[in-house]
């Protein structure tokens, strides 16, 4: 039988929303630091308050309210595309974690409402800001047992993006090594004598070597290409800030007599 980690074990108990409210760029990250005592258990708003006690069951911690100055718990809400505003920029499909956004470049995009965790990471991106979030209506919706059974399954749609993007990754990587390949074949010559000595070719063995070589370099720039993305999210969050900050003082402004 397979042992189950402890990080695993944690990151069954989360929603899977991938949303950075915990500030960390996605679930298992956050589990990571949890594993290792490095975390406290109350940075996962999504889950809820049910959440911060299934992680104090499973670590043996006394459950903790949310920091006052941190994300608090909210209802969920889905991201809806006000379609005829939308100019099909595909940025918001790029920032979706679970793929559940859907459209082509320069055609109106659409939300696949059951699919949708609610994570908000696709606001910021809209240049046009043609979306808006709308709470679910169903008072249940919050419920345990409901919310392992959406985390269950973005989970599986996280899960294929992440492997769709690792081969789109290693597709990429051996089409332009092959290119190099192609390029690296000395390029035939018409002799300027008779006598001269034909052009040297690349045998398949040797062209296999240059493709090798070749991935082998692109799966070393993997790390920085995930440092990068990391630093993209980041980007992100510091923008949904920005925004719920300015959201939140236009309300304060509203509310002046003047």
């Amino acid at each position: 039988m397979p042992v189950i980690s402890l990080v695993e074990r944690i990151d069954a108990l989360l929603p899977q929303t991938q949303c950075g409210q915990c500030s960390h760029a996605g679930c298992r990250p956050y589990a990571e630091a949890l594993a290792e005592g490095r975390d406290p258990i109350n940075r996962c708003p999504p889950g809820g308050e049910d959440g911060i006690r299934a992680l104090a069951e499973l670590l043996g911690k006394p459950a903790i309210p949310f920091d006052p100055a941190g994300p608090q718990p909210k209802p969920r809400a889905l991201a809806v595309i006000r379609e005829d505003s939308c100019i099909g920029c595909t940025l918001c499909i790029q920032a979706c974690p679970v793929d559940a956004i859907v459209g082509a470049a320069k055609q109106m995009h659409t939300v696949i409402a059951d699919e949708c965790t609610g994570c908000e990471l696709c606001l910021a991106p809209c240049p046009v800001d043609c979306i808006d979030l709308v709470p679910v209506a169903d008072p249940a919706d919050g419920e345990r047992e409901r919310v392992m059974a959406r985390a269950a399954q973005a989970r599986k749609r996280y899960d294929a993006r992440q492997a769709r993007k690792d081969r789109d990754a290693a597709d990429k990587a051996k089409r332009l090594a092959e290119r190099a390949a192609v390029a690296a074949q000395p390029q035939p010559t018409t002799p300027s004598a008779p006598s001269a000595e034909p052009s040297p070719t690349v045998s398949a063995a040797d062209k296999n070597e240059l493709i090798r070589k070749a991935m082998e370099r692109a799966k070393q720039q993997a790390p920085a290409a995930a440092t990068a993305s990391a630093d993209k999210m980041a980007v992100i969050r510091a923008a949904m800030e920005r925004a719920a900050a300015m959201k939140a003082a236009q309300q304060e402004a509203d509310k002046d007599p003047e």
